[in-house]
């Protein structure tokens, strides 16, 4: 796990995610359900957060649950999912998260299906 607490520079535990995207933490948790966005637990206190990067301008970004769904569909476990977002890749540049935020989708999930075979 503290591979994943440093290449992530900043957490928000789930009721600062909602405040973030301004919804219920029943709707947070139905995302977390739904697979649109993959929490872990963190820190010394072990609570379950996601990467800030998930949201931009007070949103999750928008490419965020379909590239989850392609990594879970390649095998990915969450963790070994956060880490491929947030590794840096010299081919980007950048990580994948950074090149999702950018609106970068197509490339993205292009690599993320070529995981799986």
């Amino acid at each position: 796990m503290s591979n994943i607490e440093n290449l992530v520079a900043e957490w928000l535990p789930l009721p600062d995610l909602a405040e973030a995207l301004d919804i219920s933490i029943k709707k947070v948790h139905s995302l977390i359900d739904e697979r649109a966005i993959i929490c872990v637990r963190v820190g010394a206190r072990n609570i379950r957060s996601v990467p800030a990067d998930f949201v931009l301008d007070g949103q999750l970004v928008d490419s965020l649950k379909g590239t989850i769904s392609v990594l879970k569909d390649s095998g990915y476990e969450d963790e070994e999912l956060l880490v491929w977002l947030f590794t840096a890749d010299d081919s980007l540049p950048g990580t994948p998260m950074e090149a999702l935020r950018a609106g970068r989708k197509t490339e993205i999930r292009r690599r993320a299906q070529s995981l799986s075979w």
